[in-house]
């Protein structure tokens, strides 16, 4: 690694080495409350939160969760969109020394039930309209987690949450065996609360990837690596001190992009969180205009689809002080269409684009305030530090040469929980002595520390910001009685960037009919979360091999775009 690194140069006047300090994360949220008592710290559809009142709601449901016999080193699900319930309990958590497992409320039910079972958890909160399916998947783990459920009105004003109660009658039914919101948080009010055993250092968060075996793993991640994001993201925002402004998060808390840039970022600077739960363009354009937010990162589907939202048409976008893309690839042409549409509307800003993995909570490249480059997903943040790498291998490749990203940092994960040979293939130590991380991504980085995303080495397909391995899925549809073989890819989506599509040969004697169609489709909305559900579901009679006969996915990937790159020219 040349010393200084290249991209310094770059930084603008932002510090290349920041002093974390050795805090957890509830230390830093308490201690911005202390400083910035009357700002806001979340907004949460119209009821918001001063940041003086979050010391004694997140000690609230930490007295509960010891009431239920949650210990320190304890895993507790959290299975909850953006709402403040999910972040009181994260930070709650952190407090009493237990570990915040986040995952997407919209899990499929076996997939609850692997999570459950792979992280031990001793309670699970859920949304009231989950409850059914996740009370079904903590009854098959044992011992059984205690089930919490609460609701979006809980957290609403008065008259919202009345009017929301009787829109939400005809659609769920009264959870049964499962612990209200209330009654947990009473049955902890008598509750001592101790010191937190915690240290900055220790595991403090899950949040899970897919594993190259096809199963999912749970990334381990501590206080240090979610304070460092955070102070390492507002120094690299060019907008420092970030207090009293306000972000936008509708990236979901269950994703590292989410809580870590989306939650925690704002939180620790004193900046306010508008907690969006569920997204969709006509709502989101809505609040952009009524909010009129500081900030507003997102993945490029999120930026694609306020391209065509109808509200901000005329609207006046002078209030944005940053726009950042992440968790997918921007296309060049898509950077230029949002960026043209951001300067008609009287934007000071452009859009900045970051990369990241999971295994370092989320981005650790941002393109510099004014330093652009086509196709460059930025420099490093500080103390982050990359290099390229012949991929299998820890040799670093000369600038300009194309191999494996690997990084370094404050940021990087403890390891794979409970998986020590995945996280050995991840973390590796190259013949500087530092331990890398390989995220076995493709790209490359110039001779001024600019680095550049080319493809990924792993399978992996990217819809709407949320990573789906094919192998998972595949393992799902072999399993059912019907299917001999299948293969899963992704394949080019205006609006998601890509979508799931699953190629099935039948067992001999099955018809491959509209009826299995539907079946194998049923079978998945068991098994798979709904975002990574197969949008299409094609029938072959074989499917292509390599010479050592694997499924060649590659050449269906190249059929699948040639028949679409045809389809556009008969439109054209």
């Amino acid at each position: 690694m040349p010393t200084p690194a290249p991209w310094l140069a770059y930084y603008g006047g932002m510090a290349a080495h920041i002093d974390y300090p050795d805090k957890t994360m509830w230390e830093m949220v308490f201690d911005a409350a202390a400083q910035w008592p009357d700002n806001t710290a979340y907004d949460f559809m119209n009821r918001r939160t001063p940041f003086r009142a979050l010391p004694a709601r997140i000690e609230h449901v930490a007295r509960a969760l010891l009431a239920q016999g949650v210990r320190p080193g304890d895993r507790v699900m959290v299975c909850l969109p953006n709402c403040p319930q999910a972040v009181d309990t994260f930070y709650a958590c952190n407090r009493i020394g237990a570990l915040a497992a986040m995952i997407h409320p919209l899990s499929a039910p076996r997939e609850i039930e692997d999570y459950l079972r792979s992280s031990r958890s001793r309670l699970i909160l859920t949304l009231d309209q989950f409850w059914e399916k996740v009370r079904a998947a903590a009854d098959a783990v044992q011992p059984a987690p205690v089930v919490v459920v609460t609701s979006i009105a809980a957290e609403l004003p008065p008259l919202t949450a009345a009017a929301y109660r009787l829109s939400q009658l005809k659609k769920h039914i009264r959870p049964q065996r499962c612990l209200g919101w209330k009654s947990f948080l009473r049955a902890g009010a008598g509750t001592a609360l101790l010191p937190c055993p915690l240290k900055a250092g220790d595991g403090a968060v899950i949040l899970y990837s897919g594993g190259t075996t096809g199963t999912s793993k749970g990334i381990l991640l501590s206080s240090r690596n979610f304070n460092a994001l955070g102070l390492q993201t507002v120094e690299a925002s060019g907008c420092k001190p970030l207090a009293g402004m306000t972000m936008l998060s509708v990236m979901p808390v269950f994703h590292g992009f989410g809580l870590g840039i989306g939650i925690h970022t704002p939180l620790i600077a004193g900046a306010a969180c508008i907690l969006v739960p569920q997204f969709s363009i006509d709502s989101y354009a809505r609040l952009v205009m009524k909010k009129r937010p500081s900030f507003i990162p997102g993945v490029p589907t999120l930026f694609e689809a306020l391209l065509r939202a109808e509200r901000l048409k005329n609207a006046d976008l002078s209030f944005l002080r940053g726009v950042f893309c992440g968790g997918d690839t921007l296309t060049v042409e898509l950077k230029r269409k949002v960026d043209a549409f951001l300067v008609a509307h009287g934007s000071p800003v452009q859009i900045r684009e970051g990369y990241g993995t999971t295994e370092c909570v989320t981005a650790s490249c941002l393109t510099p305030v004014r330093q652009h480059r086509e196709g460059s997903i930025g420099i490093p943040f500080p103390d982050m530090y990359y290099t390229i790498t012949v991929p299998g291998t820890t040799d670093e490749c000369p600038a300009g040469t194309e191999g494996e990203i690997c990084l370094r940092g404050p940021t990087v994960m403890l390891g794979y929980f409970d998986a020590p040979e995945e996280t050995a293939q991840a973390l590796r130590r190259h013949a500087d002595g530092q331990l890398w991380l390989h995220t076995g991504d493709l790209g490359m980085m110039d001779a001024d520390g600019f680095v550049y995303f080319r493809q990924r080495i792993k399978r992996m397909i990217i819809t709407s910001g949320y990573n789906v391995y094919p192998s998972q899925i595949e393992n799902i549809l072999d399993a059912h009685e019907k299917v001999l073989l299948s293969c899963v890819i992704g394949v080019k989506d205006d609006y998601r960037m890509q979508r799931v599509r699953a190629y099935v040969v039948p067992r001999p004697g099955v018809a491959p009919d509209e009826a299995l169609r539907q079946e194998l489709l049923a079978w998945c909305r068991e098994r798979i979360a709904r975002y990574a559900m197969p949008r299409e579901i094609l029938f072959r009679d074989e499917l292509p091999k390599t010479l050592v006969g694997k499924v060649a996915y590659r050449v269906l990937e190249e059929q699948a775009a040639a028949e679409q790159a045809g389809e556009g020219q008969s439109h054209g």
